[in-house]
């Protein structure tokens, strides 16, 4: 896997982690729990959208 195909599996892979935890979160009733998800959510759309810059300039 070329390091963008890493930074795209990363990408996924916070975002995935992101909606986990904000769902366990609201679940529970923990707030920091739900904040933690979100931010591990808007880190991966992030990430996302730099590789997506990035393979935008390299074509």
């Amino acid at each position: 896997m070329t390091v963008s195909g890493d930074q795209k599996a990363k990408a996924k892979t916070e975002q995935a982690k992101g909606k986990m935890k904000e769902i366990a979160g609201r679940a529970v009733g923990n707030e920091r729990l739900t904040a933690e998800g979100r931010t591990e959510q808007v880190k991966g759309d992030a990430r996302k959208a730099k590789e997506k810059l990035k393979d935008t300039f390299k074509h």
